[in-house]
């Protein structure tokens, strides 16, 4: 009887189709000029709220320049989307390339909790993820809502794999409408995304940066020891050619002084005396060499 009570006290849940939807670069196009965007975006808003009744749908919340519609089925709110960037590609066209206000819509399928005329929850945060994903006048749609529209509507997708978004924990099958019968091409991401489970790829990523890492640094390590032995073994070259230089340049000094002083070339006798002198007296060599006038050695 108590969890019955708690669960009548607790706030209302439902199953709800979500269309999410915002202008692209619309911080860009306030600034460049706030009015004339303003006045467009209130044209497209109109459209867009004309639609979303017409397919029995109700636009619960706005915020600047964001949208969000709620749909009891999935089929209605994908039809809606898809003729709402119909009637829009229609206004742009009539403008300039750089002015066109252009949507991104997102659509899912989720539990969502009822607060007055407000929904909140994952169901509502998904479809806004799915919007950010979609390119400018294009539509993204989760995988609960491809499985409850295949083959029920003239569309055709491009599956974009399961793909992680910020702050929802699950991975989310992702689809992008790429093409609408009296639409024609729409646009979509150019290449499919896989994403794997943050826990699941982080050892992967680990893994080619050590290895990126640990080769790089083996390479400038590298690099370095043999930078290294290079400048010393020129350096060891240079030194060696440096000793010979000095070498030569003394021994053409010598020889140049030698030519120029005369009184340098001693006669055989006084060189020997003059050798002499730097010989101990009792040296046999000294007395055998001694000056006259010098005692005999003992």
């Amino acid at each position: 009887m108590a969890e019955t009570d708690a669960a009548a006290d607790g706030p209302e849940r439902k199953l709800a189709t979500i269309v999410s939807a915002d202008v692209a670069a619309y911080s860009r196009l306030m600034a460049e000029d706030e009015e004339h965007t303003l006045q467009i975006f209130r044209g497209h808003k109109e459209v867009f709220d004309k639609l979303v009744q017409l397919h029995r749908g109700r636009v619960f919340n706005t915020a600047g320049d964001a949208i969000l519609a709620e749909f009891g089925s999935a089929v209605e709110a994908v039809r809606c989307a898809s003729e709402i960037q119909a009637a829009l590609r229609t206004r742009n066209d009539q403008l300039a390339a750089e002015r066109r206000v252009m949507f991104r819509i997102g659509v899912n399928l989720g539990d969502v909790m009822v607060q007055g005329e407000d929904l909140l929850g994952d169901g509502v945060n998904v479809a806004a993820r799915l919007q950010g994903a979609a390119e400018p006048g294009g539509i993204c749609i989760s995988g609960s809502v491809y499985d409850q529209i295949v083959n029920k509507l003239s569309l055709s997708f491009k599956p974009l794999g399961e793909m992680s978004y910020k702050d929802i924990p699950q991975l989310v099958r992702t689809f992008a409408i790429a093409e609408a019968a009296g639409l024609g091409t729409m646009p979509s991401p150019a290449h499919q995304h896989r994403a794997m489970n943050g826990w699941r790829l982080w050892p992967f990523v680990a893994a080619i940066l050590l290895l990126i890492t640990g080769g790089g640094a083996f390479r400038v390590y590298s690099h370095h020891q043999r930078s290294q032995a290079k400048h010393a073994r020129v350096a060891e070259r240079a030194a060696q050619q440096q000793v010979l230089v000095d070498q030569r340049r003394a021994e053409n000094e010598t020889r140049r002084l030698a030519e120029a002083n005369p009184k340098s070339r001693r006669k055989p006798g006084h060189l020997l005396r003059w050798q002499s002198r730097r010989m101990s007296r009792r040296s046999p060599i000294y007395c055998a060499v001694r000056p006259p006038r010098q005692p005999r050695c003992r």
